[in-house]
């Protein structure tokens, strides 16, 4: 048994050493200086795979998987790789797709006849692509009164959708986030196949793929053997434990390891025989209803990095953080699990590709920094100062604020969070120390002034120049109130203290209030934008709310 064992070893030892020549000595050591943090003591950390040409170049595991017991991770530890499940739902949909048993293209009543009837059509591929208007999960739940440490799964979310009689905005017209889509896409599938969802993906997705450590949580309480335990950094510098309390399924909650990721993600360049129109399939991308592209395919992101094509996700549940990259046409995959929230998984693994791709001339990022940089042009402050004002976003429902500091307009989401923005032409501006190409376009019509905020897929928000007052006791007294939402069956109560307008609820508590604008006014979580309706006579008639992926709930005055 002693001999066997050695041969094992000696075995194992060939084949990591055969694997990891196909690496420099450098390039390990870069990779490895990565995470060096992650193996100081007492210290939470993960795994880290690189796959190249189908073979395993790099395999290690940093870290504890477990404070309390002293367990190191290692390259079989499972983790959540929360937001990263959606790919895997998206191929569910689409082997059915395929198999004749339904099409992306159909009307989700069809299959979930119970929901209500908007005026719109979503489709199941609106839901794939984020653009069908449905409201998200959390932000929705949080408006109804429900905390972070709150349980919530598919029942619940089933059980509020009933109520929902409005979208965020038409099918097609946005791309937005929404948990939502990917957790009904659970129902479909399980109309349609007559089985329960992890059980049928099991044996349709993971097991003929080979991914044999990987399975679906919907009890996020359950003991499974090998899986790390999350924790998220306290402001005192100590590790708390970090539970998923969210029990849902579709749109998170998958566990899988580094290995099962990187056999994955594979299929990407090299598919296994049968699968090859399920993967194409997948890396589908289309226009929203105004031509622009949308680059969010079916569960996962196409974009580029430092040149290169690359099909990408991440994940963040808990504690635990997740990021799996693939490079299509240099077929490498870099996958990156950790079990604590300040991993920087995602940019852990950009380090990593920094290491292993080629620099190309073509780096469409570095060239349009180079590009802008040149053309930049000097206005004197009063030249600048003619673009300071409060905007407002009326679509997405927030305000910015444009303000000269330091020779330097900018652009400010609030009072920690700003960028400067520098002159590129006639009123147009770059936007500066941000990770996407934005161009910032302004309009001054005499005293009115507006501005388009340009992405470098060319999405545009559009902002109005208002201006910013004092309002009067007779105006803040207007906003007070009871304020009921027969959708989240809620009840938020706003009044003054002080002379400071302030909402209360019985589960968020008291949050301050502060009036952006007649009628809108800004709040704390989960309120943090509230616009006012009022009847022919002035008398306020009720309040929609909006806090980021849901948007305008209608909240009855009683």
């Amino acid at each position: 048994m002693k001999i066997k064992s050695l041969i094992i070893v000696l075995f194992v030892s060939c084949i990591s050493q055969l694997t990891y020549s196909q690496l420099s000595p450098s390039q390990i050591k870069q990779i490895d200086s990565i995470f060096i943090s992650w193996n100081t003591p007492n210290h939470p950390g993960g795994t880290v795979g690189v796959m190249k040409n189908n073979k395993v170049i790099y395999s290690k595991a940093f870290g504890l998987a477990s404070l309390e017991y002293l367990v190191p991770n290692t390259q079989n530890t499972l983790f959540n790789i929360a937001s990263v499940s959606k790919q895997f739902t998206a191929m569910g949909i689409v082997l059915l797709h395929l198999q004749g048993k339904l099409s992306v293209d159909d009307d989700i009543r069809k299959y979930l006849p119970e929901l209500y009837q908007f005026k719109e059509i979503i489709t199941i591929r609106h839901m794939l692509h984020h653009t069908s208007g449905l409201r998200s999960l959390h932000a929705m739940l949080g408006m109804a009164g429900w905390r972070g440490d709150d349980s919530r799964t598919n029942a619940d979310l089933n059980r509020f959708m009933l109520k929902q009689k409005d979208l965020n905005f038409k099918p097609g017209d946005e791309y937005l986030y929404c948990n939502t889509g990917f957790m009904l896409m659970v129902n479909i599938i399980e109309k349609v196949t007559g089985e329960e969802f992890s059980s049928w993906m099991n044996k349709s997705v993971f097991e003929p793929l080979g991914m044999r450590d990987t399975y679906i949580e919907n009890k996020y309480s359950r003991v499974v053997a090998n899986n790390a335990t999350s924790y998220n950094l306290s402001k005192e510098g100590v590790f708390d434990r970090e539970v998923e309390f969210w029990g849902y399924v579709g749109s998170g909650n998958m566990h899988s390891t580094t290995n099962d990721l990187l056999t994955w993600s594979s299929n990407f360049y090299t598919q296994k025989p049968g699968w090859e129109e399920a993967f194409k399939m997948m890396q589908t991308i289309d226009y929203l209803n105004d031509g622009s592209l949308n680059k969010y395919a079916f569960g996962i992101n196409i974009d580029s990095y430092l040149g290169h094509k690359r099909v990408q996700h991440g994940g963040s549940i808990g504690g635990f953080r997740a990021f799996i990259g693939t490079y299509p046409d240099e077929k490498i995959s870099i996958a990156v699990l950790t079990n604590f929230s300040a991993s920087s998984s995602g940019s852990k693994a950009n380090q990593i590709a920094g290491i292993l791709l080629p620099k190309l001339d073509g780096d469409e990022r570095e060239t349009e920094k180079k590009h802008n940089s040149s053309k930049q042009i000097n206005l004197s402050n009063d030249q600048l100062k003619k673009y300071e004002n409060h905007y407002w976003n009326d679509k997405e429902n927030y305000a910015r604020k444009i303000f000269l500091k330091n020779d330097t307009l900018r652009y400010s989401r609030s009072a920690t969070n700003e960028s400067p923005i520098v002159p590129i032409g006639n009123d147009e501006f770059q936007m500066l120390n941000v990770t996407v190409d934005l161009k910032v376009k302004f309009i001054i019509n005499g005293k009115r002034k507006s501005m388009i905020v340009t992405e470098e897929n060319d999405q545009s928000s559009t902002f109005q120049g208002f201006e910013s007052k004092m309002p009067t006791r007779e105006e803040l007294l207007s906003y007070t109130g009871k304020f009921y939402s027969q959708e989240l069956e809620t009840m938020y109560d706003i009044y003054i203290k002080n002379d400071t307008l302030s909402f209360h609820h019985a589960r968020h508590g008291d949050s301050k209030m502060k009036v952006l604008k007649k009628d809108v006014l800004e709040g704390g979580w989960p309120l943090l934008i509230v616009k006012y309706k009022r009847d022919k006579k002035g008398k306020v008639e009720g309040l929609f709310a909006t806090n980021g992926r849901a948007r305008n709930v209608w909240f009855k005055k009683q």
